[in-house]
């Protein structure tokens, strides 16, 4: 069968470029492109809105004044937020696994076997993600106001954030989880699909496994402030080289790394919190 048979209605060049396009392969890097800068798009209108700040100033801008007074702008906010945070941080780190899956995807097509869209194995990966947001998102509405942030309970959340973060990185859970998202061609091989239900399935069981890896390192946005370019970047490009590398001595120097800071934070601010406690 010829290019032009594959799309009769196009002419043989049009044709010849549209079947290009829509190789597996493509599709997956073109999709990981325009997600993650559409997430960087809301992320860049949320911050011109608030002038760089954290969330704490978005949700005061819709009169979240306290936890029960949260409103549904406010929510709104920040479930796009962390949403947007999601799709920036998660996305290029997801690159491999998607990637890998559209190499079978196009070798299966190439033999004439169904393969399904990545861009379906995708969303099922981003559902999770979503999910996620609209919790952490929640969350942030409701604690974000009621926390000052040069008070005593500021301190607090940081430090115990910072310290729980590190402390997962050595944990069973983590390791297991972080394994799974470093060997995606096993697991494909495993549980392969040819139905778009199935290939959807995949997506979200690739989203947990991502998810139970890097929940922790998310958690650090609610403590320094969704938006915060610095820690968004510095996380995205750890957690992506956690997926990229093997072993476990990454994930542990920056558990170490994350603890020690931790520890330090709370000792060089026991003062202004017993002040502010006081």
């Amino acid at each position: 069968m010829s290019v032009y048979e594959d799309f009769p209605h196009l002419s043989p060049i049009a044709a010849m470029l549209a079947r290009r396009a829509a190789r597996p392969q493509r599709v997956a890097l073109a999709g990981v492109c325009v997600l993650t800068a559409f997430g960087a798009a809301i992320l860049g209108v949320l911050m011109s809105q608030n002038g760089g700040g954290n969330f704490a100033a978005l949700a005061a801008l819709c009169g979240a004044k306290a936890a029960l007074e949260v409103n549904a702008a406010a929510l709104a906010l920040s479930f796009a937020a962390w949403t947007a945070m999601a799709l920036v941080m998660m996305l290029p780190g997801a690159a491999p696994m998607l990637l890998t899956y559209a190499e079978i995807a196009d070798t299966a097509a190439a033999k004439g076997a169904a393969a399904v869209s990545p861009l379906v194995l995708a969303a099922g990966y981003l559902a999770v993600w979503v999910a996620f947001a609209l919790v952490a998102g929640g969350a942030e509405a409701v604690i974000s106001p009621q926390i000052p942030p040069d008070s005593a309970s500021a301190i607090i959340v940081m430090s115990g954030t910072l310290i729980l973060a590190g402390l997962y990185q050595f944990s069973a859970l983590k390791h297991a989880c972080l394994a799974r998202c470093r060997r995606p061609f096993a697991f494909f091989f495993a549980n392969w699909s040819d139905t778009a239900r199935g290939v959807f399935r995949l997506g979200l069981r690739q989203g947990v496994y991502c998810l139970g890896c890097c929940w922790a390192l998310m958690l650090l946005m609610l403590a320094v402030g969704a938006m915060n370019l610095v820690w968004m970047a510095g996380l995205a490009a750890i957690m992506a080289a956690e997926k990229l590398t093997r072993g476990r001595l990454l994930p542990r120097l920056v558990g170490a790394a994350l603890v020690t800071a931790g520890v330090v934070f709370l000792v060089l601010n026991a003062p202004l919190a017993r002040a502010a406690l006081g």
